[in-house]
């Protein structure tokens, strides 16, 4: 028998990682009187003298930005990794395990103007940050430390962005991290036992279904991928089979762009506020191995649940047992699709 999606409690496989995640569509009638977030409705200024990230002003770490007027990256004042960590010597019992991480940690400002955000950027703008991440990752990529190149964006003081400014990073890592290790074990396995990429026969399914799909244009397709966890999760994929980013020529580059301003756009519609999230890309590791099986791709962690200050919290049975979410995949895609490309501030009362 047919699970009904909308009203019995099932769960649903994560094909690209191999997790289980808890779906229970009738609880989403239930009450809330949990904690509420104080939304977000501070109005930034075009620039901030007291921005570490503005041009031409003094960051933590006594170095002074440029007078950038398009994109500016820079090594992290307080890098997480470094490129030099020494050798590890080996616990003698094989218990307790520690291995050295060397790597680098860059920021990448997005604008020169401090009171914008991805959605608000334009096009145009986000093509030239699409740009930097393909040098990136290009550049870094192709040194022999680095076994990945993570890039990323924290968005909102309720995800501990601790800078409105619009910016991004990019950890690049000797080892490949965990959770793309889990997703390159997946995708070579199915390459291997069907024959075909996982995330092409996945896109091929959504695209002919359309219920997870939010919209679409020459290059991208973004969905709310059928294990989703967060409530308004999203995946943006290319429709060409493409291991990494530097695979895109001109024209994708623009639609990607194009895909990011308009999906950013929608979720700061949804509840009329600066939309926080996790965003990042996922693609070949740079180890030097055979990665034919990579399908590279995005992912958006938003936390907010029923209103721009309800926000889902992962605990409990969450942290014990497996994920778990109220909203279906489906029902968050019909709320994605419906909303309007044209920013709620752009609309004339």
């Amino acid at each position: 028998m047919r699970i009904q999606f909308d009203e019995q409690p099932h769960r649903r496989l994560n094909q690209l990682t191999g997790e289980w995640v808890l779906v229970s569509p009738h609880r989403t009638k239930r009450p809330w009187q949990g904690k509420e977030e104080a939304p977000d409705v501070s109005t930034l200024p075009e620039y901030d003298p007291h921005c570490y990230l503005c041009p031409g002003n003094e960051r933590a770490g006594g170095a002074v930005n440029p007078d950038y007027d398009e994109t500016f990256v820079f090594t992290n004042d307080f890098a997480a990794l470094l490129p030099e960590t020494g050798e590890a010597s080996p616990m003698e019992d094989g218990l307790l395990v520690a291995e050295h991480e060397p790597g680098i940690c860059r920021v990448i400002c997005y604008s020169p103007r401090h009171d914008l955000n991805m959605a608000r950027l334009g096009a145009e703008r986000v093509a030239g940050v699409v740009d930097v991440w393909c040098r990136e990752f290009a550049e870094l990529g192709a040194r022999e430390s680095i076994g990945y190149v993570q890039i990323f964006e924290n968005r909102g003081a309720i995800m501990g962005c601790s800078n409105p400014h619009p910016h991004g990073q990019i950890w690049a890592t000797g080892s490949v991290p965990m959770y793309p290790r889990m997703e390159d074990d997946r995708q070579r396995a199915h390459l291997e036992e069907h024959g075909g990429c996982l995330l092409c026969r996945y896109l091929e399914r959504e695209l002919s279904g359309g219920e997870r799909v939010v919209f679409e244009n020459d290059s991208f397709a973004v969905l709310v991928p059928f294990w989703a966890v967060w409530p308004f999760e999203t995946m943006l994929l290319p429709k060409a089979h493409m291991g990494a980013i530097t695979e895109m020529d001109a024209a994708q580059r623009n639609d990607l762009a194009d895909a990011l301003v308009r999906l950013c756009t929608r979720y700061d519609n949804l509840f009329s506020t600066s939309f926080p999230y996790s965003m990042g890309i996922h693609q070949r590791p740079t180890d030097g191995g055979e990665h034919t099986h990579w399908h590279w791709h995005m992912h958006f962690y938003p936390p907010l649940l029923r209103s721009r200050s309800v926000k889902k919290f992962m605990v409990g049975f969450e942290m014990m047992a497996m994920p778990q979410r109220d909203l279906t995949a489906e029902a968050a895609a019909l709320r994605l699709r419906e909303l309007s490309e044209t920013h709620y501030l752009d609309v004339t009362p």
